[in-house]
């Protein structure tokens, strides 16, 4: 599993012209999966997000975590986060987990970072999306959880 984040002041994300999801301060995360993905990658990822310490303190150190300061979470789907442009000009998505697989893991992650008491907005799964965000910082961050980078 893979994702972009990115600590944001807001953010939205529109389906056919209809908001789906939005978030005030906090963090959109693209998300990716991939076909060996399972319920270990799920639940690394909410946690590492939820956690991972991009907000400033009041020091101005960034010591803070989404739990820590109660922001809320746009999640969207992104399977182009498995794009593979190493060879011609044409990135192949054979590594991308197939439509079913990756909509269930998507919202085992949604879910997981809502038990968690985050406010999550969502995107509409395969559908063509437009993500409008404030990156705050700006500070963006990629994980993996297979630990590649």
């Amino acid at each position: 599993m893979r994702a972009v984040v990115q600590r944001t002041a807001y953010s939205t994300v529109s389906s056919e012209g209809v908001e789906t999801g939005k978030a005030g301060q906090g963090l959109t995360v693209l998300l990716g999966v991939a076909p060996d993905d399972a319920e270990g990658d799920v639940t690394y990822m909410a946690d590492k997000c939820v956690n991972l310490r991009i907000f400033e303190d009041e020091q101005g150190k960034l010591n803070r975590s989404l739990l820590d300061i109660g922001g809320d979470m746009l999640v969207v789907s992104q399977f182009t986060l498995y794009g593979d442009a190493r060879r011609g000009r044409r990135p192949s998505f054979t590594g991308a987990a197939p439509p079913e697989l990756a909509e269930k893991l998507y919202g085992e992650f949604v879910a997981a970072v809502q038990e968690k008491g985050i406010t999550v907005g969502t995107g509409k799964f395969r559908t063509h999306m437009v993500v409008t965000l404030a990156n705050d910082g700006p500070v963006t961050i990629l994980l993996d959880s297979r630990k590649t980078f």
